[in-house]
Protein backbone atom coordinates (compact mmCIF):
# COMPACT_ATOMS: atom_id res chain seq x y z
CA UNK A 1 0.00 0.00 0.00
CA UNK A 2 1.38 3.38 -1.17
CA UNK A 3 1.25 6.59 1.08
CA UNK A 4 -1.09 8.71 -0.56
CA UNK A 5 -3.54 5.08 -0.57
CA UNK A 6 -2.34 4.25 3.23
CA UNK A 7 -3.19 8.74 4.21
CA UNK A 8 -6.47 8.72 2.44
CA UNK A 9 -7.50 5.01 4.31
CA UNK A 10 -6.39 6.41 7.46
CA UNK A 11 -8.58 9.63 7.50
CA UNK A 12 -11.78 7.69 5.87
CA UNK A 13 -12.04 4.88 8.33
CA UNK A 14 -11.70 7.88 11.26
CA UNK A 15 -14.31 9.89 9.59
CA UNK A 16 -16.67 7.31 8.56
CA UNK A 17 -18.97 6.51 11.67
CA UNK A 18 -19.33 10.38 12.13
CA UNK A 19 -20.51 11.17 8.44
CA UNK A 20 -23.22 7.93 8.34
CA UNK A 21 -24.64 9.44 11.61
CA UNK A 22 -24.27 13.18 10.35
CA UNK A 23 -26.01 12.29 7.33
CA UNK A 24 -28.70 10.25 8.69
CA UNK A 25 -29.82 13.13 10.47
CA UNK A 26 -29.89 15.81 7.91
CA UNK A 27 -33.09 16.48 5.16
CA UNK A 28 -32.20 15.51 1.37
CA UNK A 29 -30.04 18.19 -0.04
CA UNK A 30 -28.40 18.44 -3.44
CA UNK A 31 -24.91 16.72 -3.52
CA UNK A 32 -22.33 18.23 -5.27
CA UNK A 33 -18.85 17.12 -6.36
CA UNK A 34 -16.37 20.08 -6.08
CA UNK A 35 -13.01 20.91 -7.78
CA UNK A 36 -13.13 24.67 -6.57
CA UNK A 37 -9.80 27.41 -7.21
CA UNK A 38 -10.52 30.89 -6.25
CA UNK A 39 -9.95 32.43 -9.21
CA UNK A 40 -10.32 30.90 -12.79
CA UNK A 41 -8.76 33.97 -15.03
CA UNK A 42 -5.05 34.39 -14.93
CA UNK A 43 -3.26 37.15 -16.78
CA UNK A 44 -0.16 35.26 -16.29
CA UNK A 45 1.08 31.51 -16.00
CA UNK A 46 1.26 30.56 -11.87
CA UNK A 47 0.25 27.31 -9.54
CA UNK A 48 -2.90 27.15 -9.03
CA UNK A 49 -4.40 25.68 -6.20
CA UNK A 50 -7.88 22.89 -6.27
CA UNK A 51 -9.98 21.53 -3.53
CA UNK A 52 -11.64 18.33 -4.55
CA UNK A 53 -14.59 17.33 -1.74
CA UNK A 54 -17.92 16.32 -2.06
CA UNK A 55 -20.29 18.74 -0.67
CA UNK A 56 -23.44 20.72 -0.13
CA UNK A 57 -21.75 24.40 -0.59
CA UNK A 58 -25.08 26.28 -0.73
CA UNK A 59 -27.07 24.90 2.57
CA UNK A 60 -22.79 24.98 4.43
CA UNK A 61 -24.44 21.61 4.82
CA UNK A 62 -22.28 18.19 5.77
CA UNK A 63 -19.80 16.88 3.29
CA UNK A 64 -19.33 13.07 2.05
CA UNK A 65 -15.79 11.32 2.33
CA UNK A 66 -14.47 11.06 -1.49
CA UNK A 67 -12.52 7.78 -2.67
CA UNK A 68 -9.68 7.24 -4.69
CA UNK A 69 -10.80 9.45 -8.34
CA UNK A 70 -10.92 7.54 -11.10
CA UNK A 71 -9.82 10.02 -13.36
CA UNK A 72 -8.10 13.44 -12.53
CA UNK A 73 -7.12 15.42 -15.58
CA UNK A 74 -6.41 19.08 -17.66
CA UNK A 75 -6.75 19.15 -21.45
CA UNK A 76 -6.06 22.04 -23.05
CA UNK A 77 -5.62 22.53 -27.22
CA UNK A 78 -6.24 18.74 -27.32
CA UNK A 79 -3.91 17.75 -25.05
CA UNK A 80 -4.35 15.81 -21.83
CA UNK A 81 -2.53 15.59 -19.04
CA UNK A 82 -2.90 13.36 -16.18
CA UNK A 83 -3.28 14.54 -12.40
CA UNK A 84 -3.24 12.03 -10.32
CA UNK A 85 -0.46 11.67 -8.75
CA UNK A 86 -0.67 15.06 -7.87
CA UNK A 87 -3.22 14.76 -5.48
CA UNK A 88 -2.86 14.54 -1.61
CA UNK A 89 -5.51 13.04 0.27
CA UNK A 90 -6.90 15.80 3.46
CA UNK A 91 -9.49 16.69 5.72
CA UNK A 92 -12.00 18.88 4.79
CA UNK A 93 -13.94 20.72 7.98
CA UNK A 94 -17.94 21.44 6.92
CA UNK A 95 -19.71 23.47 9.28
CA UNK A 96 -21.54 20.33 10.25
CA UNK A 97 -18.91 17.67 9.86
CA UNK A 98 -15.54 16.57 8.62
CA UNK A 99 -14.72 14.81 5.72
CA UNK A 100 -11.79 12.74 3.28
CA UNK A 101 -11.20 15.06 0.21
CA UNK A 102 -8.42 16.22 -1.65
CA UNK A 103 -5.80 19.02 -2.56
CA UNK A 104 -3.63 19.78 -5.39
CA UNK A 105 -1.25 22.55 -6.72
CA UNK A 106 -1.01 22.65 -10.70
CA UNK A 107 0.92 24.80 -12.98
CA UNK A 108 -0.31 26.97 -15.44
CA UNK A 109 1.68 27.82 -17.97
CA UNK A 110 0.18 28.93 -21.47
CA UNK A 111 -2.51 31.14 -23.12
CA UNK A 112 -5.96 29.71 -23.60
CA UNK A 113 -8.21 27.43 -21.98
CA UNK A 114 -7.51 24.77 -19.23
CA UNK A 115 -9.94 22.21 -18.95
CA UNK A 116 -9.75 20.58 -15.41
CA UNK A 117 -12.14 16.85 -15.08
CA UNK A 118 -12.74 14.59 -12.57
CA UNK A 119 -14.49 11.52 -12.33
CA UNK A 120 -14.71 10.24 -8.85
CA UNK A 121 -15.40 6.81 -7.25
CA UNK A 122 -19.00 6.47 -7.36
CA UNK A 123 -19.99 7.25 -3.60
CA UNK A 124 -22.51 4.86 -1.74
CA UNK A 125 -25.64 7.39 -0.58
CA UNK A 126 -27.10 4.65 2.71
CA UNK A 127 -30.05 6.64 2.94
CA UNK A 128 -31.13 6.73 -0.22
CA UNK A 129 -29.37 3.21 -0.81
CA UNK A 130 -27.64 3.91 -3.89
CA UNK A 131 -24.16 5.21 -5.99
CA UNK A 132 -23.81 8.57 -6.83
CA UNK A 133 -20.89 9.41 -9.69
CA UNK A 134 -20.45 13.00 -10.64
CA UNK A 135 -18.52 13.55 -13.07
CA UNK A 136 -17.02 17.20 -12.74
CA UNK A 137 -15.41 19.92 -15.11
CA UNK A 138 -14.05 23.07 -14.59
CA UNK A 139 -12.40 25.80 -16.17
CA UNK A 140 -9.27 27.96 -15.58
CA UNK A 141 -8.00 30.45 -18.62
CA UNK A 142 -4.78 32.28 -18.74
CA UNK A 143 -4.73 35.54 -20.96
CA UNK A 144 -8.32 35.99 -22.00
CA UNK A 145 -7.84 33.83 -25.10
CA UNK A 146 -10.36 31.51 -25.73
CA UNK A 147 -9.06 27.47 -26.89
CA UNK A 148 -11.92 25.13 -26.95
CA UNK A 149 -14.18 25.77 -23.93
CA UNK A 150 -16.98 25.16 -26.24
CA UNK A 151 -15.73 21.55 -27.07
CA UNK A 152 -16.72 18.30 -25.35
CA UNK A 153 -13.82 15.90 -23.69
CA UNK A 154 -15.25 12.45 -24.45
CA UNK A 155 -16.39 11.90 -20.91
CA UNK A 156 -19.01 9.27 -20.51
CA UNK A 157 -21.49 12.64 -19.47
CA UNK A 158 -20.63 16.14 -19.35
CA UNK A 159 -22.08 19.36 -19.55
CA UNK A 160 -20.56 21.29 -22.58
CA UNK A 161 -21.03 25.39 -22.03
CA UNK A 162 -22.58 27.31 -24.47
CA UNK A 163 -20.90 30.76 -23.01
CA UNK A 164 -17.69 31.36 -22.28
CA UNK A 165 -17.50 29.86 -18.87
CA UNK A 166 -14.88 32.28 -17.39
CA UNK A 167 -16.51 35.49 -18.93
CA UNK A 168 -20.37 35.18 -17.43
CA UNK A 169 -21.86 38.40 -16.31
CA UNK A 170 -23.93 38.18 -12.91
CA UNK A 171 -27.78 39.00 -14.25
CA UNK A 172 -27.11 37.67 -17.35
CA UNK A 173 -28.04 33.87 -18.70
CA UNK A 174 -25.65 30.90 -18.76
CA UNK A 175 -26.45 27.97 -21.22
CA UNK A 176 -24.93 24.69 -21.55
CA UNK A 177 -25.79 21.35 -23.34
CA UNK A 178 -26.03 18.01 -21.45
CA UNK A 179 -23.89 15.30 -23.43
CA UNK A 180 -24.17 11.08 -22.73
CA UNK A 181 -21.70 9.32 -24.86
CA UNK A 182 -21.23 12.18 -26.59
CA UNK A 183 -24.61 12.63 -27.79
CA UNK A 184 -27.49 15.13 -26.34
CA UNK A 185 -29.94 14.46 -23.11
CA UNK A 186 -33.23 15.19 -24.24
CA UNK A 187 -35.19 16.77 -20.81
CA UNK A 188 -31.98 16.48 -18.88
CA UNK A 189 -33.06 17.33 -15.33
CA UNK A 190 -30.30 19.84 -13.99
CA UNK A 191 -29.64 21.06 -10.22
CA UNK A 192 -28.15 24.79 -9.50
CA UNK A 193 -25.70 25.03 -6.29
CA UNK A 194 -24.18 27.98 -5.68
CA UNK A 195 -20.72 27.92 -3.47
CA UNK A 196 -22.17 30.32 -0.71
CA UNK A 197 -19.80 29.39 2.36
CA UNK A 198 -16.73 29.83 0.17
CA UNK A 199 -14.02 27.14 1.69
CA UNK A 200 -10.76 28.28 2.89
CA UNK A 201 -8.58 26.26 0.73
CA UNK A 202 -5.22 27.24 3.37
CA UNK A 203 -7.07 25.93 6.85
CA UNK A 204 -9.30 23.42 4.47
CA UNK A 205 -12.61 24.40 6.01
CA UNK A 206 -15.87 26.01 4.94
CA UNK A 207 -16.38 29.67 5.50
CA UNK A 208 -19.31 31.35 6.82
CA UNK A 209 -22.59 31.32 4.52
CA UNK A 210 -22.95 34.63 2.43
CA UNK A 211 -26.34 33.60 1.27
CA UNK A 212 -29.09 30.88 2.58
CA UNK A 213 -30.78 28.25 -0.10
CA UNK A 214 -33.90 29.46 -1.32
CA UNK A 215 -37.46 28.27 -0.20
CA UNK A 216 -38.76 25.23 -2.10
CA UNK A 217 -35.20 23.15 -2.29
CA UNK A 218 -32.98 22.52 -4.39
CA UNK A 219 -33.42 24.95 -7.32
CA UNK A 220 -34.08 22.50 -10.76
CA UNK A 221 -33.72 23.49 -14.78
CA UNK A 222 -34.98 21.36 -17.27
CA UNK A 223 -32.78 20.83 -20.71
CA UNK A 224 -35.02 20.89 -23.76
CA UNK A 225 -35.13 18.39 -26.93
CA UNK A 226 -31.38 18.61 -27.62
CA UNK A 227 -30.02 18.41 -24.41
CA UNK A 228 -29.66 22.33 -24.03
CA UNK A 229 -30.79 24.27 -20.92
CA UNK A 230 -30.56 27.66 -19.60
CA UNK A 231 -30.21 29.80 -16.21
CA UNK A 232 -30.69 33.53 -15.22
CA UNK A 233 -27.53 34.02 -13.05
CA UNK A 234 -28.97 36.54 -10.01
CA UNK A 235 -25.60 37.38 -8.27
CA UNK A 236 -21.40 36.94 -8.53
CA UNK A 237 -19.95 33.83 -7.23
CA UNK A 238 -19.53 30.31 -8.40
CA UNK A 239 -22.31 28.40 -9.95
CA UNK A 240 -22.22 24.71 -10.47
CA UNK A 241 -24.72 22.72 -12.55
CA UNK A 242 -25.44 18.94 -12.23
CA UNK A 243 -27.26 16.68 -14.64
CA UNK A 244 -28.95 14.04 -12.74
CA UNK A 245 -28.74 10.87 -13.98
CA UNK A 246 -27.53 11.47 -17.17
CA UNK A 247 -24.36 9.06 -17.67
CA UNK A 248 -24.74 5.80 -18.95
CA UNK A 249 -24.29 3.74 -16.13
CA UNK A 250 -26.78 2.55 -13.93
CA UNK A 251 -25.85 0.05 -11.47
CA UNK A 252 -22.55 -0.41 -9.28
CA UNK A 253 -22.14 -3.31 -7.38
CA UNK A 254 -26.18 -4.38 -8.03
CA UNK A 255 -27.33 -1.44 -6.59
CA UNK A 256 -29.08 2.08 -8.67
CA UNK A 257 -26.22 4.81 -9.72
CA UNK A 258 -27.18 8.52 -10.78
CA UNK A 259 -23.72 9.10 -13.18
CA UNK A 260 -24.08 12.46 -13.06
CA UNK A 261 -22.71 15.65 -15.29
CA UNK A 262 -21.46 18.62 -12.74
CA UNK A 263 -19.87 22.11 -14.50
CA UNK A 264 -18.64 24.76 -12.61
CA UNK A 265 -18.70 28.20 -13.68
CA UNK A 266 -17.57 31.57 -12.04
CA UNK A 267 -19.56 34.65 -12.66
CA UNK A 268 -18.05 38.07 -12.41
CA UNK A 269 -19.79 41.59 -11.56
CA UNK A 270 -19.94 44.27 -13.91
CA UNK A 271 -17.10 46.82 -12.11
Amino acid sequence: MNTFTRAWSCAAALLAGAAGLTALAQPAQAHFQLIYTPETNLEKPQEVPFLLVFWHPFSNGPAMDMGTPEQFFVSRKGKTTDLRGTLKPIIFKAAQNSSAGFETKVRVNGLGDHIFALVPAPYYEASEDKYIQQITKTYVNQGGVPSGWDEPLGLATEIVPLNKPNAVIAGSTFSGQVLSEGKPVPGAEIEVEYIAATPDLATRASGPASVAPPPGGAVVVKADDNGVFTFGIPRAGTWGFAALGSGPAKTVQGKPLSQDAVLWIQANPLQ
